[in-house]
């Protein structure tokens, strides 16, 4: 008798427990899947004409004001010159020539010599790349950047430099990949200079 009262009352012994314990802890470890933590990323966000782009911060060793500028024969139009940033002299690329954007329209009354300078750090080289506006900082999730489309991967550049297109709100900011940006033939032609 004592044995079909045990297993009628399932508090009776340890084994429902454990059992009752494991799907407790399933239904858990099920919340837990099914609502993982987003994964964010950092961009650092300009414009290049009217568009906005962006940079993942990791590939930003830092912003400054952009300083004086000195020009440097046979260089690559885009190349404005180079410049002494912290010490080190690194090679300042126009972004709207390199990738042939015409500048936005400068608004009446508003003249601003200032640019920014974002120094980017390579393996085998670092550049500046001047912006017109201060740089904005964003986070968003990972799943807000979708890959770029597949006619944009064919792009005569050897390696593709867009990393994928971030949609926030009616705002759509082009991610580039910043190590991607100089062929191998113009880092070879700055580094020489």
């Amino acid at each position: 008798m004592a044995r079909d009262k045990s297993i009628t009352n399932p508090g009776a012994t340890a084994e429902p427990k454990a059992a009752e314990g494991q799907t407790q802890g399933a239904k858990k470890g099920e919340a837990d899947v099914a609502q993982p933590e987003a994964e964010m990323v950092h961009l650092i966000v300009f414009k290049l004409g009217t568009e906005e782009y962006a940079i993942k911060i990791d590939q930003v060793k830092e912003v400054t004001t952009t300083p004086s500028v000195t020009r440097m024969p046979r260089t690559p139009d885009f190349v404005k010159g180079v410049a002494n940033i912290r010490g080190d002299i690194i090679a300042i690329i126009d972004m709207e020539k390199r990738f042939q954007i015409r500048p936005a329209e400068l608004i009446d009354g508003l003249i601003s010599n200032q640019s920014y300078t974002l120094v980017i750090e390579a393996k085998d080289y670092s550049i500046g790349v001047e912006v017109k506006e201060v740089p904005q900082s964003l986070n968003l999730p990972v799943t807000k950047i979708d890959k770029a489309p597949s006619f944009l991967q064919d792009v005569s550049v050897s390696e593709n430099f867009i990393e994928g297109l971030a949609k926030i709100n009616n705002r759509l900011i082009i991610v580039l990949d910043m190590h991607k940006i100089l062929t191998q033939d113009e880092i070879n032609q700055l580094s020489k200079s």
